[in-house]
This record gives structure tokens, C-alpha cells and sequence, in this order.
């Protein structure tokens, strides 16, 4: 039986009750979808037996690991998207001024952190490398990368986060 044919059988006979399981975890339908057709992909990808009951299984366990890794990226970028995108401008509809100071804040908050933690900020947030990449460029461990990404954070989130406030409480007084 070719590949085309165990994909075939296998979403006709369990895909409803893979979307099923799908859309407990999500609680979104379309997501559920999503999530499915991305773990038919990655199993199809790395297919090794055809057995449509140990396809159905493997496929589970993609579908759940799908979801945790979305679910994990998703709070990792919620603990950083302030960096990024703080206050309530954006450069589209920011004046140039305010989008030079944003700059010249997040640069004067980056000046703050130790060159290890700089490298790592870069190497994850602006290269968009893995922590065992930036580890390899770096020559240290993932953990001390997680360490120092966590103490960057950390440091970053106080540094910008009480200027943001500050020019939120200005404004505020100034209506």
C-alpha cells in the first residue's frame, strides 16, 4: 500500500476522532484542523510501518506534541512581546520622534545587560536560533543560555517596562 493510499485510509476512518481529540486540547475547531493536518504531515514525513491503528496512535502523540510545542512558543513569546512592542505605539503609527526614542530606549536598555547576556539576546531573539544553536555559537551550555536569556529578560522587562509606564503616567496627567 503506497503512502497516498495509508493517508487516504487513515483521515477517512479516524479523522473525525483525531480532529476530536484535537479539539479538546484546542477547544477551536479550525485550530483542532490545523493541529491534525500538521501531525498527519509530520508523521507522513517520518512514516514507518502501515498499520492503520499504530498510525492512528503515532499520530496522537504528534498531535499532542504539536499543540504543547505551540502552547510552550506561545508563552515564551508572551513573556517577551513587551520587548518588542511596548505601550500602546506602533511604527506605523508612530511619529518618526517616537519610534527614534523606542529605539534609543530599548538600545540604552540592551547597553544595561552583560555581554553574555547581549550575545544571547541577539543570537535567540534577532537571529531566531535555538538555545542549543546560540549555545553552539557561544561555546557554553543551554543551560547557562537559558540563564542568561532569563536574567536578560528579566533585567529588560524592569528597564523598559518603568519607562513605559512613566511615559503612560505622563501622558495620562498631560489630557
Amino acid at each position: 500500500m503506497a503512502w497516498e493510499d495509508e493517508l487516504a485510509t487513515l483521515a477517512r476512518e479516524r479523522g473525525p476522532a483525531l480532529v476530536g481529540y484535537a479539539y479538546l486540547l484546542t477547544g477551536d475547531l479550525h485550530a483542532a484542523e490545523d493541529l491534525v493536518q500538521e501531525a498527519l504531515v509530520r508523521t507522513f514525513r517520518r512514516r514507518r510501518t502501515t498499520d492503520v491503528e499504530w498510525l492512528e496512535a503515532y499520530v496522537r502523540s504528534v498531535v499532542l506534541n504539536a499543540y504543547l510545542d505551540a502552547y510552550r512558543a506561545r508563552r515564551r513569546w508572551a513573556g517577551v512581546a513587551h520587548l518588542f512592542a511596548g505601550g500602546t505605539t506602533t511604527p506605523t503609527t508612530s511619529s518618526p520622534e517616537a519610534v527614534a526614542t523606542d529605539r534609543a530606549d530599548v538600545e540604552a536598555a540592551m547597553a544595561r545587560l552583560s555581554p553574555r547576556e547581549r550575545a544571547c539576546v541577539v543570537l535567540r531573539y534577532t537571529e531566531d536560533l535555538t538555545v542549543g544553536e546560540v549555545a553552539g555559537r557561544l561555546g557554553v551550555s543551554e543551560g547557562a543560555v537559558k540563564r542568561y536569556l532569563a536574567d536578560a529578560r528579566k533585567r529588560l522587562g524592569g528597564l523598559l517596562a518603568d519607562e513605559t509606564e512613566t511615559e503612560i503616567l505622563t501622558q495620562g496627567s498631560e489630557r
